[in-house]
């Protein structure tokens, strides 16, 4: 994976979610969905557009490169996956839930990250064999 700053690794993120719902990105869409300027989203796809990741020109509609989907769609996975696991398994909210994923996302090791996965494979099987599980987890969060 390129080296991104976490803000890149979010605007990729968001740049895969809109492309994935409509085909393309766009400023203003990017912009908002993020909480940002215009200027700000800008600058952030000049930067993206140099690291050969999206395509992009100027009032233009965004997309990404063949790279850059595969690395935003990890990052949009490993997004999603701590976010099941922390609402599924710990009992946050999807709210609580997504928002710590999406701070943790940017700094856990491509190790941690696969041992986190083979952890929340493992809980999710063995709440399948064992009913009771679940509940007995719920009640011990609490």
């Amino acid at each position: 994976m390129k080296n991104l700053s976490y803000s890149q690794e979010d605007y990729l993120e968001e740049i895969y979610k809109q492309v994935q719902k409509t085909g393309q990105a766009k400023v203003t869409d990017i912009s908002k969905a993020l909480d940002v300027k215009k200027a700000s989203v800008t600058a952030a796809l000049i930067n993206l557009s140099q690291k050969k990741l999206i395509n992009y020109a100027a009032y233009a509609p965004i997309t990404l490169t063949k790279e850059g989907e595969e690395v935003a769609r990890g990052i949009y996975e490993k997004h999603q996956s701590m976010t099941a696991f922390f609402s599924e398994i710990l009992n946050l909210s999807e709210t609580e839930a997504s928002e710590n994923a999406c701070k943790m996302e940017h700094f856990i090791t491509d190790k941690l990250y696969r041992r986190f996965l083979q952890l929340y494979a493992f809980v999710k099987g063995y709440a399948v064999k064992n009913k009771d599980f679940e509940t007995e987890l719920k009640k011990f969060l609490s």
